[in-house]
């Protein structure tokens, strides 16, 4: 199963320049680095990315992680994937530009 970490040009960059990265800000406040699955995806954009240019989408294989991936309850008591260690560029399946439009962030297909 994949799920999937929205990343800004500049985390990007940052990830990609030292191999891991703890997250976004949100993340750091947060200690755990925030995912979403398929299904969540589109929410996410909208609700904490709306006003942002382009962004990058990470997939990321739920078997790479192993226990330091837990399923907890966030938005609506829906189950959310919570990475605990930093992100690494091994962990990650494809990445890709999510423009955004007048209809908002287009991720095309998934998985």
């Amino acid at each position: 199963m994949m799920i999937y970490k929205v990343l800004r040009p500049a985390e990007w960059a940052d990830l990609q320049a030292a191999g891991t990265s703890k997250g976004a800000p949100v993340d750091l406040a947060d200690g755990f680095v925030h995912f979403s699955t398929a299904a969540q995806l589109e929410t996410t954009l909208k609700r904490h990315f709306a006003d942002e240019g382009d962004l990058l989408l990470l997939a990321c294989d739920v078997a790479t992680f192993g226990d330091d991936l837990r399923w907890e309850p966030s938005r609506g008591g829906d189950l959310f994937p919570h990475l605990y260690r930093p992100l690494k560029m091994g962990d990650i399946a494809w990445s890709r530009v999510i423009s955004r439009s007048k209809d908002g962030h287009q991720t095309g297909p998934l998985e």
